[in-house]
């Protein structure tokens, strides 16, 4: 019946749905075919925002108005399957974040949790309960869930990266808390690099138990991803599906790095060309090195350093680099896969 068409409607049956309909009832036979698919249909649509020409429009954003009125300049990218959502894969928020120089992007929290990908600039930080990290292009840093943060740029060039959120994750469960802090800034209570150093050396204080479900490391720096990378391809084949691909993880649990959002990153060789996948998770791609193209069933997508590109649920795709090519990724692959529902299928399956 799932995967049927609705029973006809006589005039019998219209009225009795028209009868019940003031008692606030509903025939689900009328919709179950729509509501148990027999496979994902997902509203999200292949999209991508290359960098060239979004920039300029983020640039025109901070001459109009301050990161401090906005307290948080972003541009959001809108998914055009959507219908007008802040929402990029409709479990997910993602936007463009602009910081220019000597502005401080207020301190605020929210259960929220959010990541940033630095696209563009060096050596703004961000500052994450008490303790300040300088960004670079290519880290992934993370801001848990209800922590204080704010985003300064002491340094003469605009600072752009990427937010990710799960403002859709927690608005269905109507989970949504957020505060000010009394000041522009938090306090510096810790130095920069004391998270990493406690955290990310496969060592961990004695004593510690983990709190929350965020990893404690909350900056993960490129230059360590990229040889990690190198590594990995120097020592074995690509996947054929995926190149070289990493997960970052939770140092204290392997866990993901985050409980709502999975993160990846990987290495196409030169001339790879990937098998045709597809998984459940809508995902968010960002180009960091390289160049290529994602064919997504008739749509091919052509991508540079600092794109954007979306791949919805259960699409099949593949990926090809014309030269060595980094991508970063993210996705709701957690909490599908902790609430058993995540599926994958290689090939043409």
């Amino acid at each position: 019946m799932a995967t049927g068409e609705a029973p006809s409607r006589t005039p019998e049956r219209q009225a009795f749905y028209d009868r019940i309909a003031p008692a606030n009832l509903a025939p689900l036979w009328e919709q179950l075919h729509s509501l148990v698919t027999p496979a994902p249909v997902p509203k999200c649509l292949p999209a991508i925002w290359r960098y060239r020409e979004v920039r300029p429009h983020l640039m025109q954003a901070g001459s109009l108005i301050s990161a401090q009125e906005a307290t948080r300049r972003v541009l959001m990218l809108m998914n055009p399957g959507l219908g007008g959502q802040a929402s990029i894969t409709g479990s997910l928020f993602a936007g463009l974040q602009l910081i220019m120089p000597g502005e401080v992007a207020p301190a605020h929290r929210h259960t929220q949790s959010a990541l940033r990908f630095i696209i563009e600039g060096h050596g703004a930080y961000t500052a994450v309960d008490g303790e300040r990290t300088a960004m670079e292009p290519g880290d992934f840093v993370i801001t848990p869930s209800w922590t204080w943060h704010d985003h300064g740029n002491e340094t003469s060039e605009p600072m752009v990266w990427l937010d990710g959120l799960d403002i859709q994750i927690v608005s269905l469960l109507n989970a949504s808390f957020a505060e000010g802090y009394p000041d522009d800034t938090q306090p510096v209570s810790r130095p920069e690099g004391d998270a990493f150093a406690r955290y990310g050396n496969n060592l961990l204080p004695v004593d510690w138990q983990p709190a929350v479900k965020t990893s404690p490391v909350f900056n993960y720096p490129y230059a360590r991803t990229r040889e990690a990378l190198a590594a990995l391809a120097r020592n074995g084949a690509a996947d054929p599906y995926h190149g070289h691909k990493l997960r970052y993880v939770n140092p204290a649990s392997g866990e993901p790095a985050m409980p709502t959002i999975a993160t990846f990153v990987q290495l196409l060789p030169a001339g790879f060309r990937s098998l045709p996948y597809r998984s459940t998770d809508g995902t968010v791609f960002v180009c960091v090195e390289g160049e290529g193209e994602t064919r997504i069933g008739d749509t091919v997508l052509a991508w540079e350093p600092h794109d954007i590109f979306v791949v919805p649920s259960w699409a099949s795709h593949t990926h090809r680099a014309e030269r060595e090519a980094v991508l970063f990724s993210f996705s709701d692959r957690v909490v599908q896969e902790k609430l058993g529902l995540w599926r994958e299928a290689r090939g043409n399956a």
